[in-house]
């Protein structure tokens, strides 16, 4: 089972959280900002190893937090 610590409820189950996606970079040679808008929101790295990912507390604090999680094994770096 995934568990991912809340810095403010502390250790919980995977469960708890709603998955937001991952947190994207825009690449630097797109200077469009309506292309850097759409490039944020729809295009994924997809990378096998560690992704920065967003996660929604919502059966506790009610927050949302960053957590570098590594894919290949599904375990929480941070």
């Amino acid at each position: 089972m995934l568990w991912l610590t809340c810095p403010n409820c502390g250790s919980r189950p995977v469960e708890e959280f709603g998955f937001g996606g991952e947190l994207p970079t825009v690449p630097d040679r797109i200077t469009d900002p309506h292309q850097r808008d759409v490039d944020y929101v729809w295009m994924f790295d997809n990378l096998e190893g560690l992704s920065t990912e967003r996660w929604f507390h919502q059966a506790g604090c009610r927050r949302w937090h960053t957590v570098q999680r590594n894919t290949i094994d599904d375990t929480v770096a941070t």
